[in-house]
């Protein structure tokens, strides 16, 4: 009978698979690998909470499946632990505040009642984005000091859309910097 992956401790894995990067070769490696921006918004019925992050991604189209992580560092962690829906909220240039917003510690990310709502289904949503994606929770994995959560998409609203070819103003985070890619970086 064979051990599952995560049985499988970090001794065993090193002795496998060789000493593994340390925390700030592996930073160095992913400083160059730019990520565009989303936040995320929850409320698992304690209140709304937000987070901004780079780590989404489209899974399948067939069915619509996304993915993301989440620090267990993040103030937002517990809620997104137990939440069953969360909006992804996909973000351009124009939207470099709410970025902002929900990659401060310490702040109320909904002080600002005029820039927020509720869907009808209850999840927290911010006004006037790029474009903003109701999910529900399917799968959690953990995954080092984070947690992959996997989600369906079940509503969207696009208020900026690009047509294919076009540059658009996509907000990315690249070397600790926002970036908005334009008709200037195309190749």
């Amino acid at each position: 009978m064979s051990q599952s992956s995560a049985a499988v401790t970090p001794e065993a894995r090193e002795r496998s698979f060789g000493a593994s990067l340390s925390p700030e070769e592996f930073k160095a490696v992913f400083r160059g690998h730019p990520g565009g921006v989303a936040v995320i918004t929850a409320d698992a019925g304690d209140g709304p909470v937000a987070l901004t992050a780079t780590s989404v991604s489209s899974v399948s189209a067939e069915p619509p499946l996304l993915i993301f992580s989440v620090s267990s560092q993040s103030s937002a962690s517990a809620v997104l632990a137990r939440a069953e829906t969360v909006v992804v909220h996909l973000l351009d240039a124009h939207d470099i505040d709410i970025a902002r917003l929900g990659a401060t510690s310490g702040v109320d990310r909904f002080a600002e009642t005029h820039r927020w709502s509720r869907l009808v289904t209850g999840e927290p949503v911010y006004h006037d984005v790029r474009a903003w994606v109701r999910c529900a929770v399917i799968d959690r994995m953990d995954a080092g000091g984070s947690t992959v959560v996997a989600a369906h998409a079940l509503q969207s609203q696009v208020s900026r859309d690009v047509a294919g070819g076009e540059h658009g103003d996509a907000l990315v985070y690249h070397n600790r910097t926002w970036h908005r890619l334009g008709a200037h970086s195309a190749l």
